[in-house]
């Protein structure tokens, strides 16, 4: 891309967040020194129409996407949504004569692919809400109904913090018995946010064969977690069920890069 049209987006993404002191040089300087100026450039360069640009997005960050797709909806309900998003972001629609990118809302305040989930988590929030305002009359007719007195928001499940506790204690000693390689195949992907290509790269590995055996590692650490549960913590299968529902529906300070810091100098993987 032209630096004319670069440096236009950095006007852009300056006055955006400092439209009150556009002349204090010093926090300017701070400001455009912390963008994420790879990821706004592709950006920009996506937005202008570089076919160069678009190929390489579509490759490094449609599994970037899918995943958060799939977190979304594990059925796979999402990634219908995130394939929609394609026709925003390139620009069909045309206002005096030029495309309608969704990349000219980036301002590379945070990084593309943090910013990617947010677009598609909102998308999600819009069909939810589309889907309720189309849900027949008869349908709501007992909330309409029901006196405001007897609406009551549901009791929140006293369980659910020491389920989810239990899951994050599973999940560190998954973690820490598995081999080092594929504990860190599992940090690149999930944790650093790399895609299939980065990772392979950095593994000598083949992105076929990094797909695979991450595959492979999360089908090991489901069997190991489940184990955990079933014979350290004692727990019945109804409640390892309510275990992983629990934690999708709130995971709390279930942090992913901790797990990874945790496990990787875990001595005692049952402890």
């Amino acid at each position: 891309m032209s630096e004319r049209a670069f440096s236009g987006a950095l006007e852009q993404s300056a006055a955006k967040a400092l439209p009150d002191r556009p002349q204090d040089k010093q926090r300017l300087e701070r400001y455009l020194s912390a963008l994420h100026l790879a990821d706004l450039a592709l950006a920009c360069a996506c937005a202008e129409g570089s076919e160069g640009a678009w190929d390489h997005f579509v490759r490094e960050y449609r599994p970037v996407l899918y995943r958060s797709a799939d977190a979304i909806d594990p059925a796979g309900g999402a990634r219908e949504l995130a394939d929609s998003i394609y026709a925003d972001l390139f620009g069909l629609q045309e206002r005096d004569g030029q495309r309608r990118s969704l990349f000219r809302y980036f301002h590379g305040r945070s990084s593309l692919a943090t910013w990617l989930r947010a677009v598609l988590a909102q998308r999600q929030v819009d069909r939810v809400r589309a889907t309720r305002r189309q849900t027949p009359l008869a349908e709501l007719e007992d909330d309409a109904v029901a006196p405001p007195a007897l609406v009551t928001a549901p009791a929140a499940d006293p369980d659910t913090r020491r389920f989810v506790a239990l899951i994050k204690q599973a999940l560190l000693c998954a973690l820490a018995l598995l081999p080092d390689r594929d504990r860190l195949r599992l940090g690149c992907y999930y944790r650093e946010d790399l895609t299939l290509a980065q990772t392979g790269r950095l593994l000598g590995e083949h992105e076929a064969t990094v797909s695979r055996q991450l595959a492979r590692s999360r089908k090991v650490i489901r069997a190991e977690v489940e184990r955990h549960l079933r014979a350290v913590q004692g727990l019945s299968e109804a409640e390892i069920a309510r275990c992983f529902e629990c934690t999708i529906d709130d995971p709390g300070t279930l942090d992913v890069g901790e797990l990874f810091s945790a496990a990787a100098g875990r001595k005692d993987p049952e402890r």
